[in-house]
């Protein structure tokens, strides 16, 4: 089961009123958007937890739209607000992307580079040259190939170590082994120290460029480049260069193995386990720096989102547009992978998020202008056939049917 644990995959819902006006009339009907909204989310929880009352969690859902801005939620959820803080996981990788993109506008990085090429301005790599950093087809993989998952890199997050490798570790999760067998749940995990592992065994999914293989690590990587040309840690450079120019106040980037609790109010976060209630709302996010280790709440969130894929949060929107949003298919669960950017037809771009307990989605449409952020705080791995994706297609239910209420 610790496998599952350090997961990091897509996902999940939520919605607040702030509204423009709360009712529209339809063919002489009054339509109250707060109530249909509230109903939507209390039917499909009521669907999920059918017949299993004593599972714990809820949905919550945050819209940003044209008809006004909503925030609804449900089962243990319900007393939670637009400010209460959550794990997205995986959503950090916008953050990263347009990170990244960011640097390219301004010509302190070129997309379309190489790793084993120098920073511009320097006569320093992206990546060090040292045995730490010796990843394979390190000379054939650009910057943009990671931001899409192109680059054939090994995932340490979501996959095992191979049962072949004369390694400890052969056959697990290095982070399993590390916090698990060696007994350090509080290990502070580096980028340096995750890259060495896929280098000192050579491990690739395929050569550059040969297709879609979702990498964390790669993801990790891009964290790493950020820091090396901008002379800023991670968390901090997203601070200063995104959180506070679009005033999201109450989002953060937790990097020390230690640091594990998240910022009042919050959501805690349950797995469901052989009929058995865990919490894993305390967890060790360092080995998910620029990847997957965003603490925020729906509000900031929507806010992100909706600036960000509307051209608003600082980047110039040809950038945005031409690069973040050009989406290629992936004949997978992600569908149409850009940069950093899922695309779901008839919901828009943004991403997924799933950290045990924490099951993320945001989406912002531009053609209805229509920006949603959702999430539970439970994994039923009871439920029949359990995986991610089921589990995600139950939230995506609720965001279908809230846009069709919003687009009357």
């Amino acid at each position: 089961m610790k496998k599952i644990l350090i997961i990091l995959t897509l996902l999940p819902f939520i919605l607040n009123s702030c509204q423009k006006s709360d009712k529209l009339i339809i063919d002489g009907i009054t339509v109250d958007y707060q109530a249909e909204l509230q109903k939507i989310v209390d039917t499909h929880w009521d669907d999920f937890v059918d017949g299993r009352d004593e599972i714990p969690g809820g949905y919550a859902l945050q819209i940003l739209s044209p008809a006004g801005n909503y925030f609804v939620s449900t089962g243990d959820l319900i007393n939670s607000t637009k400010q209460t803080h959550f794990k997205a996981a995986s959503v950090t990788k916008t953050f990263t992307a347009a990170a990244v993109v960011l640097l390219h506008q301004q010509k302190k990085l070129s997309i379309n580079h190489f790793l084993t090429d120098t920073i511009p301005g320097t006569s320093i790599t992206y990546l060090p040259e040292s045995d730490e950093f010796d990843i394979p087809f390190k000379d054939k993989i650009t910057i943009k190939m990671l931001l899409q998952h192109r680059s054939g890199m090994w995932d340490l997050i979501n996959q095992d170590i191979p049962d072949n490798v004369n390694q400890p570790y052969a056959g697990m999760r290095y982070v399993d082994y590390v916090m698990d067998i060696l007994g350090e749940p509080e290990h502070t995990f580096t980028t340096t120290e995750m890259v060495k592992v896929v280098a000192d065994n050579q491990l690739f999914n395929t050569p550059p460029d040969e297709g879609f293989h979702y990498s964390n690590t790669g993801m990790s990587i891009l964290g790493f480049i950020i820091e090396r040309i901008s002379g800023m840690r991670y968390d901090q450079f997203v601070k200063e260069k995104l959180l506070i120019p679009n005033g999201l106040n109450n989002t953060t980037f937790p990097y020390l193995g230690n640091d594990q609790t998240i910022p009042s109010p919050y959501a805690d976060s349950y797995a469901y386990i052989d009929g058995e209630i865990l919490n894993f709302t305390v967890q060790n996010a360092s080995q998910n720096v620029a990847e997957g280790n965003v603490i925020t709440t729906p509000e900031d969130l929507s806010k992100w989102i909706t600036n960000l894929y509307s051209g608003n949060a600082g980047i110039d929107y040809k950038y945005v547009k031409f690069l973040m949003m050009d989406c290629l298919p992936t004949y997978e669960s992600h569908q149409n992978y850009g940069l950093g950017t899922v695309y779901t037809p008839a919901l828009g771009y943004g991403h997924n998020g799933g950290k045990i307990g924490f099951f993320t989605s945001t989406r912002y449409d531009p053609e209805t202008e229509i920006t949603y952020v959702i999430y539970t705080n439970v994994w039923d791995f009871d439920a029949f056939s359990f995986d991610l994706y089921t589990q995600m297609t139950n939230l995506y239910g609720v965001v279908y049917a809230a846009k069709d209420i919003l687009k009357q």
